[in-house]
Parts: structure tokens; C-alpha cells; sequence
């Protein structure tokens, strides 16, 4: 009996299969998301001009115009590009190089123990106050943005993984040893497996540390990117422009995280199915 047949006998009444569940309330998801951005639309849409100055908050009607403008005419590609490259790369290398670190001191604990307080001290400086310094040692391109995207990734990945593969249940390790399983076995097809739902929600956790980090990056010294576009509108006052920067983050935030709760649902398909009660990392999102 596999997992989706066991969670079978758990479904809601009129529900024949696990699949028609998931399905369902993937439905039911959408719907309720999408009525509820509609609703908050709606609300600023009226409000804005009624209730408070269309100045402070602008309106989604003009937002969606101006995005619209600055697609079909103006620099959006181009900023938009210089953004994602630098974000990109410094995720991918804050993800590679964390992970890496954090399955290598997993299995060194002595020289984790020594790292401990010099990894807790560098984490702890605001990155922020390290942006400046990005600028003066890398200069005004897209160096610096990246470096600071990877360290603000790179903890997030460390820790979780580090924190994921101590937390594997000994039982489990104590099994594969008397199954015979040597060192390389045993790491690949337990201790990664079970430490994989931290790692995948670090992954997930970085997307908007990696955003705001390229967008800090770009506040302090840069000549383009969606940071330097929002700063530019708020100096001009501008709160339609602001707004729409701040609407395309989110935006990508969004697109990027539902991309990984994809990738996680076929990474960890080997997971027992929850029941219809609880949350699902398989639900189609």
C-alpha cells in the first residue's frame, strides 16, 4: 500500500480519491486567493481619493497603467534584467556555497564548535551597513549587489541545512548501518532525504532575502534596476511609480516561490501523504 492509498481512507465524505482531494482544494485555493486580491483592489481602488489622498497611496487602476506604459515604452526590461542577474547569481551562489558548508561542518562537529561564535558574529552585522563598504571595495556595478545578495542567502542555507541534517532521527542512520550501508550510501539516501524539507524551506525562505538584497544594493550606489527605479520615483514624489516597483517585487517573490513549491512537491514525493486536515507539501499550489 503506497502513501496516497493509505490517506485514501482519511478523505472527506463524497471524495473518492486522493487526487480529486488535491485537485479540489487547489481549486478551492485559487478561488479564495483570487477573491480575496480582487477584494483588496476593489477597497483600495474605492478608497483611494474617498477615504485617504490618491498622493499617500496612489490607485491600482493608475499603478496597472503606468506598469503598462513603462512596459510598452519605456526601460522596464532593461532594469528589470539588471535586477533578477544579480539577484540570481548571488542566490544560486549563497545556495551552493551554504549548502555545501553546511552538509561539510554536519559531519565535522569539532571544527563546527570552533566556527560556532565567528559564524553567530559575522551573520549578526546588519547587511546594510555592509552596502557601503560592498560600494567602496567592488565599486558601483553589479558586483556588489550580488556579493551582499550572498551573504544574506548564504546563512539562511547554512543553518537550515546544518540544522536539518543533526535533526535526522539516529534510529533512522542506526538502521541503514546494520542494513550495511557505508558513509556515501548512508548520507545520500537517508541523512539528505530526511534533511531535505529544511534545505527546500531555507531555499524558500532566501527568495525574498536574495530580493532585498539586490534592492538595498541598488538603493546605495547603482545607475539601474528596479531599486534604483523606486528610489529615483520617490524622490520625485511619485507614488504611482513607487508603488508599481514595490507591486513587480512582490510580484516576483510570488512567481519564484510557486515555482519551488512545485519543484518541492516532486523532490519529496516520497513523503508519507498528510491528512486532509493538516497542510500538504504535495497540494498543487
Amino acid at each position: 500500500m503506497n502513501a496516497n492509498s493509505s490517506a485514501e481512507a482519511t478523505l472527506p465524505p463524497g471524495v473518492r480519491t486522493f487526487r480529486e482531494y488535491r485537485m479540489s482544494r487547489a481549486m478551492k485555493l485559487r478561488l479564495a486567493r483570487s477573491a480575496l486580491v480582487l477584494a483588496l483592489l476593489g477597497f483600495w481602488e474605492f478608497a483611494s481619493g474617498y477615504l485617504f489622498s490618491t498622493f499617500w497611496v496612489s490607485k491600482p487602476s493608475l499603478i496597472a497603467a503606468y506598469i503598462s506604459t513603462w512596459v510598452v515604452s519605456g526601460d522596464f526590461f532593461y532594469h528589470l534584467y539588471f535586477t533578477m542577474t544579480s539577484m540570481l547569481i548571488g542566490f544560486v551562489a549563497g545556495c551552493a556555497l551554504g549548502l555545501a558548508c553546511g552538509m561539510f561542518l554536519s559531519r565535522a562537529d569539532f571544527l563546527a564548535d570552533v566556527l560556532d561564535p565567528f559564524l553567530v558574529a559575522i551573520n549578526g552585522i546588519p547587511r546594510v551597513a555592509l552596502a557601503p563598504l560592498f560600494v567602496v571595495w567592488f565599486g558601483i556595478d553589479m558586483l556588489p549587489k550580488i556579493v551582499l545578495v550572498f551573504t544574506l542567502v548564504f546563512f539562511v542555507i547554512f543553518y537550515n541545512t546544518y540544522a536539518g541534517i543533526k535533526s535526522v532521527d539516529r534510529r533512522y542512520t542506526d538502521l541503514a548501518w546494520v542494513m550495511g550501508a557505508g558513509d556515501s550510501e548512508l548520507f545520500r539516501k537517508v541523512i539528505l532525504p530526511a534533511a531535505s524539507p529544511y534545505i527546500i524551506l531555507g531555499v524558500k525562505l532566501s527568495i525574498p532575502y536574495a530580493l532585498i538584497g539586490a534592492i538595498i544594493g541598488e538603493f546605495v550606489a547603482s545607475s539601474a534596476g528596479l531599486g534604483w527605479k523606486i528610489q529615483m520615483e520617490t524622490s520625485l514624489y511619485n507614488t504611482t511609480g513607487t508603488m508599481a516597483g514595490l507591486i513587480l517585487m512582490m510580484a516576483i517573490v510570488i512567481v519564484m516561490n510557486s515555482g519551488l513549491n512545485r519543484l518541492e512537491a516532486r523532490l519529496l514525493s516520497w513523503r508519507p501523504a498528510q491528512r486532509y486536515g493538516g497542510a500538504s507539501s504535495q497540494s498543487p499550489q
